[in-house]
């Protein structure tokens, strides 16, 4: 209950100062409604908070954001009900129409939360809250001139600002303003803030004394405000009220009701990230959104306005030592009962400590959204902050609503456009499939591997970032007038629009000019039909799965146009005099090898094994397999002809880290442990030269492993 309590202190503070910001110029003569309506609406959305928050130390209440907006709805409302009938009463529509925005929020946050819709709030750009915030606390900044002075600040009335004494009442409340900020503000005591207003009323009721001047004359003069009558509360839904509504102000008044449906919804949203935050715990943000809906209709139905869940009282009541719905319950009874004691009080209060509350409570707000933000924003996004204030001031919420979308829109496209969409790029001659092959295919892709081009795309591809890699294109193109294969690997693209394909139409029509043949890879569902729906896969563009086997096929292709087939005859003594030196060298290890055929997907060992054997690859293809936990296989490496397998286990005596599979009909030579063991016994020259062949292979298996990380790397 101590943490309600001292919630309840900050609740009654704001809503004194609320009341005075919504109720004020016309509808000033109506003060106590608003006082009433105030507390009465802290006292709904404090109780069905404390029952559905997920914070069950939740304290719910109008909001200084949400207090502003409804300001503005009213003074919209009275304005256009003065422009049409001046002798009209404005109290009864102004009350129903905060029950309409209360109700209208209430619906929209509870269809944010059944649907779990709650988080697509998040995606609104940041500049667009950040200017709608920042603009709210321009207005609350305005508005506390206005209660203070009882004048709008306009260039119509800068002659009024002239007078000594608003100038005076001015100055006072931005001194009340600046001893709030050099001591609440930085130290955020629980009865701070109530402390300093007390402090401030008893030094102007001295002050008042010293200079021989009354209450009343006080009161006259503008320093205090008039004590209101017994506060009522007054039910909006009678029929008379509703016979006499300006129905026909309310489309104008349309642009003002979505601006308090977004700043409640976003201070929701604002508030409960806040909390985790401050409490450590996780809020379910879905199920706060359907309770502070529900506590809106609840309070529309009684004419009040929006509120939401508060970070500060919140905070406080649970630092205070609240812990369960009690604290809150406790708030809002306390709320109820300043039914009674608010005129009391308010008849005490100077308007220039009430008017200084606002000015901190508006200050701060616009110094935390337009000062502040700068560290967050690049500078475009900044200008564009500052330019959605300029507009809400100028023109109003709607007006910078959409303006801000199309802004924060076009931000975004030309922030994302900036992106690269290359993550890296490479060639056939450094970045190469997982087979291992020959010296002579080795030779041959080092030698014209530069005809195989690749990109590696990223991110999210529109017209922006597609013209980019178009360009990027036809550079490349320009560099390597060799190229005949150009692969794109789409693995780490989150998609692509219809305009992005009309850039890879150009790519095509470069590629065809020049007799280059598209490979694409890694290609989604989704990617896929947006480029066949613009023609650009055809059947002259290829789609492989993986890059692996796309990179493999490019090889073949590149090998076959450059080898002559006969030389691929398998000669199995021609090879081993190449890689020992030696005929007599290749005779005897011909002599100590056995030969074995395999079909294809025959396993020639299984991972574990005793690795008491290798194997010479003289025609065909095997592949290095290795199993996952969830019981998948992967291939890592292929191995074609005249290469070797198992050379290192052999050395090492180690057990088979890999299953070696046939992948194709193929022949090898299967030299043994103890035939090798014989061979470093009887010819130790020929043992030595096994042993460097067998560094020399790992040497440029390595060698081509370190280029592929160093491409990687880019």
């Amino acid at each position: 209950m101590l943490g309600g309590a001292a919630a309840s202190v900050l609740t009654a503070t704001f809503g004194l100062s609320y009341s005075l910001l919504i109720f004020a110029g016309p509808l000033s003569p109506y003060l106590s409604y608003g006082v009433a309506t105030t507390f009465f609406t802290s006292a709904i959305i404090g109780v069905v908070l404390a029952l559905r928050s997920s914070f069950p130390f939740a304290i719910g209440a109008p909001e200084t954001s949400t207090a502003a907006m409804t300001g503005i709805l009213a003074s919209s409302l009275v304005e256009r009900m003065a422009a049409a009938d001046p002798s009209a009463s404005v109290l009864g529509p102004t009350l129903i129409t905060f029950g309409i925005a209360s109700i209208a929020t209430g619906i929209v946050l509870c269809g944010f939360g059944l649907s779990r819709m709650g988080r697509a709030i998040r995606y609104v750009p940041y500049p667009v809250v950040g200017g709608f915030l920042g603009a709210t606390g321009c207005l609350i900044l305005l508005g506390a001139v206005r209660v203070i002075s009882g004048l709008k600040l306009q260039f119509a009335t800068l002659e009024q600002f002239a007078n000594l004494m608003t100038a005076y009442e001015i100055a006072a409340a931005c001194a009340m303003a600046l001893v709030l900020y050099l001591t609440w503000h930085r130290s955020r005591t629980p009865f701070g803030l109530p402390l300093i207003l007390i402090l401030g009323t008893l030094a102007a009721h001295i002050a008042f004394r010293l200079a021989g001047i009354s209450v009343p004359e006080a009161q006259a003069l503008g320093w205090t405000f008039r004590p209101p009558p017994h506060v009522s509360l007054m039910l909006p839904w009678s029929t008379a009220a509703l016979d006499h509504y300006p129905w026909h102000a309310l489309p104008d008044l349309a642009g003002d009701v979505i601006a308090v449906i977004f700043v409640t919804a976003t201070s929701t949203l604002f508030n409960t990230t806040g909390l985790e935050v401050a409490a450590g715990l996780e809020a379910d943000l879905e199920r706060e959104l359907s309770a502070t809906g529900i506590a809106n209709m609840l309070s529309g139905a009684f004419g009040g306005y929006t509120g939401c869940i508060s970070v500060s009282r919140t905070v406080l009541n649970f630092s205070t030592g609240g812990s369960g719905r009690l604290s809150g319950f406790t708030a809002a009874a306390i709320s109820a009962s300043m039914l009674v004691f608010a005129p009391i009080l308010l008849g005490f209060m100077p308007k220039f400590v009430l008017g200084g509350l606002l000015i901190y409570l508006g200050a701060d707000t616009a110094h935390r959204w337009v000062v502040q933000s700068r560290r967050r924003l690049s500078r475009l996004e900044y200008l564009s902050l500052l330019a959605i204030i300029l507009i809400i001031l100028k023109w109003g919420f709607v007006a910078g609503i959409l303006i801000g979308v199309v802004i924060g829109c076009t931000t975004f496209a030309f922030s994302a456009a900036r992106i690269d969409s290359i993550k890296f790029s490479f060639d056939g001659s450094e970045y190469r499939s997982s087979l291992d092959r020959s010296r002579d295919d080795l030779a041959v892709l080092s030698l014209h591997g530069g005809k195989i081009q690749g990109l590696n795309l990223q991110s999210y591809l529109f017209f922006g970032s597609a013209n980019r890699l178009y360009q990027h294109v036809k550079t490349l193109l320009a560099q390597h007038p060799e190229c005949r294969y150009l692969l794109f690997d789409f693995k780490l693209v989150t998609g692509i629009d219809s305009s992005a394909a009309y850039s890879f139409a150009q790519i095509k029509r470069a590629a065809v000019e020049r007799g280059i043949r598209l490979v694409l890879v890694h290609l989604s569902a989704a990617t896929e039909k947006v480029l066949r729906s613009s023609e650009f896969i055809s059947s002259d563009v290829s789609i492989v799965p993986e890059l692996d086997r796309a990179l493999e096929w490019c090889e073949n292709e590149i090998i076959s146009q450059h080898q002559d087939r006969a030389q691929e005859v398998a000669d199995l003594r021609g090879w081993f005099a190449q890689i020992l030196g030696s005929d007599e060298d290749a005779a005897e290890l011909i002599r100590r090898c056995e030969r074995l055929e395999v079909g294809a997907d025959d396993v020639i060992v299984r991972v574990g094994e005793p690795a008491d054997s290798m194997h010479f690859i003289l025609d065909g293809r095997v592949g290095v397999m290795i199993s996952h936990d969830h019981g998948g296989v992967s291939r890592v490496r292929s191995l074609g002809r005249y290469t070797t397998v198992g050379e290192m286990g052999l050395v090492l005596k180690a057990p088979r880290s890999a299953t070696i599979q046939a992948e194709l009909e193929s022949v090898l030579y299967v030299l043994r442990n103890e035939q090798f063991e014989a061979v470093k016994r009887d010819n130790p020259l020929l043992g030595q030269r096994l042993l460097t062949y067998f560094v020399s292979v790992m040497a440029e298996r390595l060698h081509y492993a370190n280029r592929m990380i160093g491409v990687l790397r880019r």
